[in-house]
């Protein structure tokens, strides 16, 4: 076997060279996975906060819904739907740009994720934080803003980590669409040059390279937020 890495320096034929497709693959990859995770994370908090909100059955069995739904449908299936049916149900949908209905499909689908983790974390302090905003006057609002849910972030930050680096390599899911994106960049790079060994290897290496990067950023972002003298641990609810 014989290695070829000029391949990456030759023309694909629209005058740039697959080094570059590669690295605008890359920037795509990156922008469906971050643009995801801001609407996984703005929708998870809220859904996951929803479920537990005390005398609120309603608004509860609500959030629980959207947890059950979009977290018990394959994300490709979800895809498909967010791009084959929903413009067809919902013409407004129409005119939206595929990438964003990926987003909406990845970040839906990673949110219900999400919300499971912020419930647990909320579920997880102790109770006396939530009597003592209490006490203090605070509205149900303002306890869940100014203690709960910054005590509850904490928590789940180590799995909140892991969901962000799943969400990343859930991208590649955005192939099946024709999104421009690395998986999509690879299976046709491949076609092209039969240089697959290359090409995979080099791209199994930016998907690692942006996994590790979002771990270290997460790594930094916990260590900088911890509460000294504060700990949760399984099955006793955090002291």
């Amino acid at each position: 076997m014989t290695w070829d890495w000029q391949v990456f320096l030759t023309d694909d034929g629209s005058g740039r060279t697959y080094l570059e497709w590669m690295f605008e693959a890359w920037r795509w990859t990156l922008a469906v996975a971050g643009s995801s995770w801001v609407v996984a994370m703005v929708f998870g908090a809220v859904v996951g906060t929803l479920r537990t909100l005390p005398g609120r059955p309603v608004v509860s069995a609500l959030a629980n819904a959207w947890v059950e739904l979009f977290r018990n449908i394959p994300l490709l299936v979800q895809i498909f739907l967010w791009y084959f049916v929903v413009p067809k149900v919902f013409p407004a949908f129409q005119n939206v740009p595929g990438f964003l209905l990926v987003v909406f499909a990845l970040g839906f689908f990673t949110s219900a994720r999400i919300a499971e983790q912020v419930r647990a974390g909320i579920q997880a302090l102790p109770k006396g934080q939530r009597y003592a905003a209490m006490a203090m006057g605070f509205t149900t609002a303002q306890s869940y803003r100014y203690v709960i849910l910054p005590m509850a972030f904490r928590i789940i930050l180590p799995p909140l980590t892991s969901e962000s680096m799943n969400l990343l390599k859930n991208s590649s899911v955005a192939f099946a669409v024709s999104i421009a994106e690395l998986t999509m960049f690879a299976m046709q790079a491949q076609e092209e040059t039969s240089r697959g060994i290359e090409i995979y290897l080099a791209v199994t290496a930016l998907y690692a390279v942006s996994a590790f990067a979002v771990n270290r950023v997460f790594a930094v972002i916990e260590k900088k937020m911890r509460v000294p003298g504060f700990i949760v641990s399984a099955g006793t609810g955090g002291h």
